[in-house]
């Protein structure tokens, strides 16, 4: 009798725990009707990754497929500058004297300085290719950097389908199937070893996130609150349209990897992200801010039963 009363309690001891998961449960399926809804109405093919930092829970869609990237590729380049200045082989002070052959088109900041006698940092380079995706500076990294080093990094890291193979708007090699590439899972895998400092220490992990969280014209922040912090790049693309981010929403922040192709209407690819990315925040957001149970307690309602 004790026996059967003892496995009687440890089943309701389970039960009881196990339930506020079923709950969140509820709200990770409604998120994939959602975007089953947003994928069904896309014509072109779309490839997603999200991960909960929290809980470690995913969902995947086409996450392993391989996709052209543009400059949502930007991010290896990021991730291999403050990896090469963690080892000391160069300073992201160093310093670089802009030159006439760097102009490449969709360079806003580049195309204004002085060549031959405007010196700016690598830092200031990372800034101009993060915060407007300016291509001349961003090949200047990959020239100081090297290519084949990117890579390695990739390689390290476990990450063979992620590939710098051209510069900034190389035309002639895009057209040789040159292309810059990775998949979903792959990078969120590269964001989420970033953000759990097993990439960079934590100085230079904390400045890689702040320097990737600039603000800027992208898909994922659309239908989010303008205070919250998204650390992301965005790609773009003739039928391609991508961003890849951290989002640090309040207790609960995560990671999503939305990418298009075949696009037919790449502003559709642009409100696909934008939906889903809405979608995702509003599930973080209120897994945040509630209990377990999903009770929501704020200072103005702190006196209703």
């Amino acid at each position: 009798m004790k026996t059967f009363l003892g496995v009687f309690l440890l089943t309701c001891t389970l039960v009881a725990q196990t339930t506020p998961t079923e709950k969140q449960q509820v709200l990770w399926e409604k998120l994939e009707t959602t975007i089953n809804d947003v994928d069904h109405n896309l014509d072109g093919v779309l490839g997603l990754a999200i991960l909960d930092l929290t809980s470690g829970q995913t969902f995947f869609r086409h996450a392993d497929d391989v996709f052209p990237q543009a400059s949502s590729i930007k991010v290896a380049v990021l991730a291999d500058l403050y990896q090469q200045a963690q080892e000391s082989k160069l300073k992201l002070t160093d310093l670089y004297t802009v030159q006439a052959s760097d102009m490449v088109p969709d360079s806003h900041i580049m195309l204004g300085l002085t060549p031959g006698i405007t010196r700016v940092t690598n830092r200031d380079l990372a800034t101009m290719m993060v915060a407007v995706s300016d291509n001349a500076a961003t090949n200047v990294l990959i020239d100081r950097l090297g290519m084949e080093n990117v890579n390695a990094l990739m390689d390290n890291l476990a990450l063979p389908h992620t590939r710098l193979r051209r510069k900034m708007m190389d035309i002639k090699a895009a057209g040789e199937g040159r292309e810059n590439v990775s998949t979903p899972r792959e990078m969120m895998t590269l964001l989420e070893d970033l953000y759990r400092g097993k990439v960079l220490n934590k100085e230079l992990t904390d400045d890689f996130f702040k320097m990737l969280s600039t603000k800027k014209e992208s898909f994922i922040p659309r239908e989010l609150p303008d205070d919250i912090q998204i650390a992301n790049k965005p790609g773009e693309l003739e039928g391609v349209r991508n961003d890849s981010g951290v989002v640090f929403a309040p207790n609960r922040p995560y990671i999503i990897c939305a990418m298009t192709t075949y696009l037919r209407n790449e502003r559709a690819g642009e409100e696909a992200i934008s939906k889903i990315s809405g979608s995702a925040y509003r599930m973080f957001d209120r897994m945040g801010r509630a209990s377990k149970y999903g009770r929501v307690v704020s200072v103005s309602n702190s006196s209703k039963p």
